[in-house]
């Protein structure tokens, strides 16, 4: 089996600034990647773009082309929580969500795919959700849009896979991020983060750097075999009866 390596390959992560995109890029540096961070925190991020802006994803990528040469790894990490009533939601409400979490994956795929395709080799690794198979109350429509996200995955891999590009999700439960701490922060319940701990086989929720191996390992060689998949990983939290 090839062992995990990056070396020398271009990798852009967007939402690289924080949370599972910065873990992602500081994995795949040790692996001997050329990390490219796009995020709209232009304090953290190498390229600031609103990956929801088809004309700003357009430009940005053409400039990392033109820098780097190519793009041999896209991982598109770039999200926002949703906490809807389904009634109250706005339309402008529903378009902003499903612009980040889902149209902005095919917008930042549509401009690497020519690198990846005019060098018959390329990786694309969307970071869904669980919440994609599982979800609970209070976050609508987060469940519908990451949904999507794993359905984009499967339907570009199909559409890709004869010219040497693959297309995979990774699907991670809860993780110590901002993301899940603003979760956590808007509960009044006081006993919502032991429960949480005490539901999941592991005893404990994931650290960034556990999702990030993952999705390193798809990106690679190593995993060259794996296309149009979605990987859990939850601490075993979807296999069980809550």
């Amino acid at each position: 089996m090839t062992a995990v390596s990056l070396s020398e390959r271009i990798v852009v992560v967007t939402g690289g600034a924080n949370g599972i995109g910065r873990a992602v890029a500081e994995v795949a540096a040790r692996d001997g990647a050329r990390v490219v961070v796009v995020d709209i925190d232009v304090s953290a991020g190498q390229y600031r773009c609103d990956v929801a802006d088809g004309e700003a994803v357009a430009e940005v990528f053409g400039r990392i082309v033109q820098a780097y040469g190519r793009i041999d790894v896209l991982v598109n990490n770039a999200g926002r929580n949703a906490y809807f009533d389904p009634v109250e939601m706005t339309e402008a409400d529903w378009d902003e969500v499903f612009a980040v979490d889902l149209k902005a994956a095919w917008l930042c795929a549509k401009h690497a795919l020519p690198s990846m395709l005019a060098q018959g080799r390329g990786s694309i690794v969307n970071v869904a959700s669980l919440h994609s198979r599982l979800t609970a109350a209070g976050m609508f429509p987060y469940a519908a849009a990451k949904s999507g996200l794993v359905g984009l995955t499967r339907s570009l891999a199909l559409e890709v896979a004869g010219r040497g590009v693959r297309v995979n999700a990774v699907s991670p439960g809860y993780t110590r991020t901002a993301i899940v701490q603003d979760y956590l922060d808007r509960s009044d319940d006081p006993s919502l983060e032991r429960r949480i701990l005490d539901v999941h086989p592991l005893g404990r929720i994931a650290e960034p750097a556990e999702i990030a191996e993952v999705v390193c390992f798809l990106a690679s060689d190593a995993a060259s075999f794996v296309t149009g998949a979605e990987w859990r990983v939850d601490g075993g939290l979807g296999a069980r009866f809550a």
